[in-house]
């Protein structure tokens, strides 16, 4: 597997970064989507001066998106005679120089977009099969400074029928029976998510929790990022939850499909969108078992899975919120691998 031939030239490469006295810690807070990173964004955003008096600095999409990552996860291009890749790079360190001049200990960045765009891993039929360049790319433009990642994971089953929802809710296309079962049959698991991960960030501490036990709850994830206590305030909204049958049934009769047309899974019921046959939803559930079974094993010293032991299972319903419109802008990457990125397996 290329990671295993990756890992000791990056460690490599890392190690003279150990000496850098690190003035301002870097935290991700990398999603995943489907797992409330909206509510959470929604919630820190609303926190912010609390977080400030903390001594950490947010960055969130509202100001993301507007042009800081620009370029850092394109295709190498040039522009005027600029290379849009460097010049990006330059602006996450100037904005993170101006966070640390301002006094912050920890710089909180929160974009899910950062390990790909969902309708990528659809298109690829696999789970971030870049998240490897891209964290590479990341730990260059922060200049080796990010001291932990926090990723939210859960169900394949439900996070692939998530994201199928999410998708159909915008106008993209219905995922058909082949797509469906390329899904269920895809190899890559969260375990190799998480491994390309580590092989990108050698010395950064990354923290997966399950969003069985953390949906709902964005002070308990805002605590496990930064090690403070956190405010309450905002902390049960839940935004971008998935259309559900009734929904994309409406949105098929948008579209111009008659109802006679639409498939079994989508046609009858209500409630929750299930597009999976039950043995693919068995076979989904058991590599997400499996995936558990190694972050509680110790995940090969790569990364610690952290649990919410005041709730031990999710509530039979989640918080009320507003279905809000998603991120329209989010970016792609060149899947080939440069200089010493993480590839995927």
């Amino acid at each position: 597997m290329s990671v295993a031939v990756s890992l000791p030239r990056l460690r490599c490469a890392a190690s003279w970064r150990k000496g850098i006295d690190r003035l301002m810690d870097i935290i991700l807070h990398v999603g995943c989507h489907r797992t409330g990173s909206t509510s959470f964004q929604h919630y820190v955003r609303g926190n912010r001066a609390h977080l400030m008096a903390q001594g950490t600095a947010l960055w969130e999409p509202h100001q993301l998106r507007k042009g800081v990552f620009d370029g850092l996860f394109a295709k190498p291009r040039m522009r005027n005679g600029r290379n849009l890749q460097r010049r990006a790079m330059g602006r996450v360190r100037l904005h993170a120089a101006q966070a640390r001049r301002a006094g912050a200990q920890q710089l909180l960045v929160t974009e899910e977009n950062m390990i790909g765009a969902p309708r990528a891993c659809l298109r690829a039929a696999t789970l971030y099969p870049a998240i490897g360049e891209r964290m590479a790319r990341l730990d260059a433009a922060f200049e080796g400074t990010i001291a932990r990642v926090v990723m939210v994971i859960r169900s394949q089953e439900l996070w692939w029928s998530s994201i199928a929802a999410y998708g159909v809710g915008r106008g993209h296309p219905m995922p058909d029976a082949a797509r469906l079962a390329a899904l269920a049959d895809a190899p890559r698991t969260w375990r190799d998510v998480i491994t390309d991960m580590a092989c990108a960030l050698p010395d950064t501490q990354i923290k997966v929790l399950p969003f069985e036990q953390f949906a709902g709850r964005s002070d308990k994830v805002l605590e496990e990022a930064t090690d403070h206590p956190a405010p309450l305030t905002h902390a049960e909204s839940w935004l971008n939850r998935s259309p559900n049958l009734g929904m994309l049934r409406d949105k098929m009769a948008e579209n111009g499909m008659p109802a006679g047309d639409l498939p079994d899974h989508l046609a009858r019921g209500e409630g929750r969108w299930k597009p999976f046959t039950p043995a693919q939803s068995a076979a989904l559930r058991e590599a997400y078992a499996d995936d558990m079974m190694w972050l509680t094993a110790g995940a090969d010293g790569l990364a610690t899975l952290t649990e919410d032991r005041s709730r031990t299972r999710a509530g039979p319903s989640l918080p009320a919120g507003a279905l809000t419109k998603g991120q329209s802008n989010d970016q792609q990457t060149d899947p080939r691998l440069q200089g010493r990125l993480a590839q995927t397996g």
